[in-house]
């Protein structure tokens, strides 16, 4: 285990950040104890505190764990989220009630643990494993209905339903590249340069810099693409002020879809705080994968709608900034915008 750094430990500490539970344990010198850094215990001196690897580093240095967070249940929380994560991937997967039980936990407990290290409920990660089955059984069977099957739903209309919800597309017109759905675009001027803005009837679609219509045919072969006219006039001048002042982001609906793990990064990538960044690792354990930091990345990379997904607060482990596909001039300047004050 890499140790945290002491000023990025006590942070965490402070800000009660369960990101950082299982990362180290802080250890109280003057009450003999160890905790998680989420502890809401009353906060120590800084003085008082020593931060440590793992528990068994604080125990040989005379430390009991604490009572109230059970620092060591840490490893057997992961252990059980990463059980559930894999039973949930079956063809039926198990009612929370039968999950929680197969791990050894009370349901109520379990659903608020599994979403804190996963990002989503036991159930949207089930429906997100079973739609991205889904989709890669839509690229390669011969019918709709056959890959709805070969995906695990009991009939079509459980998939429509998900679909529904999740796409914003029909099953066909996920498979056949938007075929039979009108997707509306608009190309604005920004002071970060032209930026593409284009949706669907359920929320913006695609959002970038430096692109145009031939992009977005790309994407989406079989749509119909329109110039987006007065229907997009309200949508468009969200996403501007978005770019322009990302610090104070309006409520804009999108319409974007990946795996269980992409969509657990992104809504992730949406709990940053304006002008606060990350790092892919810190991501990746995050979303309860602490291993997964190049998946992580690729996920990240993955995010079809710039700015409203913030992919920009996340940086390499050693504060360098890494990547952007839109260049590292307009990362930088979106964080700059964030850091303003007022």
């Amino acid at each position: 285990m890499t140790q945290t750094d002491p000023d990025t430990a006590w942070n965490a500490v402070l800000r009660r950040d369960r990101q950082f539970d299982g990362q180290f344990v802080t250890g109280v010198l003057t009450t003999g104890i160890y905790c998680r850094p989420s502890c809401a215990a009353r906060h120590p001196a800084r003085a008082n505190v020593r931060f440590f690897a793992h528990g068994a580093a604080a125990r040989a240095a005379g430390l009991r764990p604490c009572k109230r967070c059970l620092p060591d249940d840490v490893a057997r929380d992961e252990a059980a989220v990463r059980r559930a994560a894999g039973l949930l991937g079956m063809d039926q997967p198990p009612t929370l009630t039968a999950l929680a039980q197969m791990v050894g936990y009370a349901p109520h407990h379990f659903h608020r643990l599994f979403k804190r290290h996963i990002g989503v409920t036991p159930a949207a990660y089930a429906r997100a494993l079973r739609s991205s089955r889904a989709q890669k059984a839509l690229d390669s069977s011969a019918t709709v209905t056959g890959a709805i099957y070969d995906a695990g739903y009991s009939a079509p209309s459980r998939f429509y339903a998900d679909a529904k919800g999740r796409l914003g597309m029909t099953p066909s017109a996920w498979k056949n590249g938007g075929k039979d759905v009108v997707i509306r675009y608009a190309v604005a001027e920004t002071s970060l340069g032209s930026m593409l803005v284009a949706a669907t009837d359920k929320g913006i679609c695609r959002l970038s810099f430096g692109e145009d219509e031939e992009e977005l045919r790309r994407r989406f072969p079989n749509a119909a693409i329109e110039v987006g006219g007065a229907a997009m006039d309200s949508l468009v001048k969200d996403a501007v002020a978005a770019a322009e002042n990302p610090r104070a982001m309006p409520d804009i609906p999108i319409d974007v879809a990946g795996t269980a793990f992409q969509e657990a990064v992104w809504q992730e990538l949406r709990r940053i705080p304006p002008g606060e960044t990350r790092s892919y690792a810190e991501i990746a354990a995050a979303v309860g994968n602490p291993k997964a930091v190049r998946a992580a990345g690729s996920a990240n990379g993955a995010n079809n709608v710039a700015v409203l997904i913030p992919c920009h607060r996340v940086i390499r482990s050693d504060g360098s900034p890494g990547g952007y596909a839109y260049g590292l001039d307009i990362k930088n300047e979106l964080l700059r915008r964030e850091r303003q004050e007022g």
